[in-house]
């Protein structure tokens, strides 16, 4: 068996191999030396032990990795994947091969100067460790800890709250995604098009990869760690693409815990009290240079799962509490690696349909097409059958009627006039979710497709890229209304009523209208009314972003100033002083002053550059760089990746991602695609290898 390595001229690697083993041993020799730092920080996250070298900020995170038992999770998986899909798990244990292997085969120097600023050397994988990264890459997407907020404002509120705060979370990660058929296509061939919405990290979250073998020849999406090609892909003849169904598929219960002689009991629905699974853990944490402290973690699990928050003397804060968390991958011991390699292999939407039956989590609404016509939209995904009020809220271990009892059916959708477009809003996962995103990046796409007749892959970038803010209405509104105002104040109301809502970065109206609407946020935030809903319980730090008050109040700002009364809060009287305090500050400059990219690095006391662009778009936008008003201009969440997938001829699809191939600072690869990610411009699919470059021969 072999394998070669080639580059295109944006140094995304191209694999050839003689098997799909070889390849994917191949993909992982790659991925290890392309992203050494970025597969160490993943696989230490897997496992809880980031704080072993990211220090006091990381160990939040290892707590909670190491209560919800992660890495006993991903080895049960794997355990339960060599069981039952052995040709599965050899490509999986090939793939590490591969890691071991790049990470052993670096240069003198290191694989990335990280190592040597941590003193850190490259950690062996196992053959579980990829099945770790995506369950930690995935343990907080549906937004669990949401049930967590809606039970503190039900408490400060009442039920009436929960539907005013309603929007797409602060931690939530969603994406865009619009599926063209061929009759609406210059090609008569179908398109797919769109751009997650993550955290954006550098190196960045996805990692452009093309492999080809006898058995099949894909270029999409990876990601690093991970096998394959899960997300977005297209095989030539048939292509597919995913969006955050929003679903809902975890739940918390709350628990009542004693300790006994023995260890810890759980009270049980049937009045029962059960011994719980105990153990402890050591958590080591990095401090000042050469220092180090060890923290003990006391890991339970009770007949419902793993317990997260709290234990027998409740939270931190001596708040009795105590919270298990129920999540489909340490039920069934399948985290849906199955199917990985048979979406590789797919030639039609049927092939994807079929393999995306074995599909687990995250909850995706998948988008299909292939060369024969066929289009596929549907639901992929393991959601729990259970009542209602699980979905809302953390539920009482204590009481029967909240168990599982058995799995929803995925559902299915259609196209609209041509078109299926998907943007977290209440579309085809509607039955299997609680909060979607609001409806404008949904309906601003439908309304540019429906304003062209034909769309080739090269219109789709003034799709990616508009700026439209589709929420501003509710807030300009009010400001509509004012009277008696200041000269300074009416001349910028005036300014803002003339805006015409684009979130451009050169924009001064998109800054003044920013600067106004986190002024209302704060004004709002700040009133005893919401002000007594600022103080959560002591649920561990990596929850506590749910919980922030200001960021939920940013964004459902538009509901807080539609709904009727709200509490008696004066909004004319909040809209007002924002509006005089942004005045007499005179003027915001432009929007892109401020909106600046904020990557997150894994590297102990990392921040965001100075130097980091100014950034076009708003949390509502279809171009999607989500600031949190009230706290800050920066975004560090936005496009983790754009693609156009032309089922015409694979040739003219196109690609981007924020940052650049390479994980490595100062490689020609690692900021290349910047400039073309910041315009909206998008690089070329190559796919024939005589126009490639020849690297390695493995």
């Amino acid at each position: 068996m072999s394998a070669e390595t080639y580059r295109d001229a944006w140094g995304i690697p191209h694999l050839r191999a003689d098997t799909p083993l070889e390849l994917a041993r191949a993909q992982g020799r790659v991925t290890a030396r392309d992203r050494a730092w970025q597969l160490e920080v993943e696989r230490h996250r897997a496992q809880g032990t980031s704080a072993s070298f990211l220090g006091p900020e990381a160990l939040s995170w290892d707590r909670l990795a190491r209560r919800a038992r992660l890495a006993d999770t991903a080895r049960r998986c794997f355990t339960a994947l060599e069981a039952n899909d052995p040709e599965t798990a050899a490509w999986v244990r090939a793939y590490v091969d591969g890691v071991n292997e790049g990470l052993a085969g670096a240069p003198e120097d290191g694989p990335a100067p990280e190592f040597a600023r941590t003193g850190l050397t490259p950690g062996r994988w196992e053959p579980w460790t990829p099945l770790g990264v995506w369950l930690a890459t995935h343990l907080l997407f549906a937004g669990f800890p949401a049930k967590l907020w809606r039970e503190h404002i039900t408490a400060h509120l009442g039920p009436e709250a929960v539907p005013l705060f309603a929007a797409d979370g602060p931690g939530t990660a969603g994406s865009n995604g619009w599926l063209v058929s061929g009759e609406r296509t210059t090609t008569g061939h179908a398109l797919i098009a769109g751009d997650p919405h993550r955290f954006i990290e550098d190196p960045g979250v996805y990692q452009q990869i093309h492999l080809s073998c006898p058995e099949f020849d894909v270029v999409g999406l990876a990601v690093p760690g991970i096998p394959g090609i899960a997300h977005f892909g297209h095989t030539g003849t048939v292509a597919w693409a995913i969006t955050n169904a929003m679903a809902d598929y975890q739940d918390l219960y709350r628990e009542r815990l004693r300790r006994t002689g023995a260890g810890v009991e759980a009270l049980g629905p049937d009045g029962v009290w059960r011994r719980a699974a105990r153990h402890t853990e050591t958590v080591e944490v990095a401090g000042e240079p050469g220092g180090r402290e060890s923290v003990e973690v006391e890991v339970i699990e009770t007949d419902r799962g793993p317990v997260i928050a709290g234990g027998p003397e409740g939270l931190d804060d001596g708040t009795p509490a105590a919270l298990s968390l129920r999540h489909p991958p340490r039920v069934t011991s399948d985290l849906g690696f199955g199917a990985l390699l048979p979406l590789l292999r797919a030639r039609t939407v049927a092939d994807v349909d079929r393999a995306l039956d074995a599909w687990t989590e995250p909850v995706n609404v998948v988008q299909a097409a292939d060369t024969g016509g066929g289009l596929l939209h549907r639901v992929a995904g393991r959601v729990p059958v259970r009542p209602d009020a699980n979905r809302l809220r953390p539920v009482p271990a204590w009481e029967p009627g909240h168990e599982w009892t058995g799995w929803h059916t995925p559902p299915r959708a259609g196209l609209t006039g041509g078109v299926a477009v998907m943007a977290n809003q209440r579309g085809p996962a509607a039955p299997l979710g609680v909060e979607f995103a609001p409806p404008h990046r949904a309906d601003r796409i439908a309304t540019l497709l429906a304003g062209r007749e034909r769309w080739s892959a090269a219109d789709m970038p003034a799709i990616h890229t508009d700026t439209h803010l589709g929420s501003a209405g509710p807030l300009l509104d009010h400001l509509a209304a004012l009277t008696g105002l200041t000269p300074e104040a009416a001349a910028l109301r005036d300014r803002l009523l003339a805006w015409d809502r684009r979130m451009d970065a050169d924009s001064t109206g998109a800054a003044a209208y920013a600067a106004v609407r986190t002024a209302v946020v704060r004004e709002l935030a700040a009133h005893p009314v919401l002000a007594a809903a600022s103080a959560a319980p002591a649920y561990p730090e990596a929850l506590l972003p749910w919980l922030a008050l200001v960021p939920r109040v940013a964004y459902a700002l538009e509901h807080l100033l539609r709904a009727d009364g709200l509490y008696g809060i004066d909004r004319a009287a909040a809209v007002r002083a924002a509006l005089e305090e942004v005045a007499a500050r005179g003027p915001a400059g432009t929007w892109g002053d401020t909106h600046r990219l904020a990557p997150w690095r894994a590297l102990p006391g990392a921040t965001a550059h100075a130097d980091e662009p100014g950034l076009s778009g708003d949390h509502d936008c279809v171009l999607c760089t989500s600031p949190v008003p009230g706290l800050t201009d920066r975004a560090a969440r936005g496009p983790a990746a754009r693609y156009v997938w032309d089922l015409a001829d694979r040739a003219d699809s196109r690609w981007v991602v924020p940052h650049g191939a390479s994980g490595i600072p100062g490689s020609a690869h690692h900021r290349d695609q910047q400039p073309l990610w910041l315009a909206g411009e998008l690089a070329p699919v190559v796919t024939d290898f005589d126009r490639l470059t020849k690297e390695t021969d493995d």
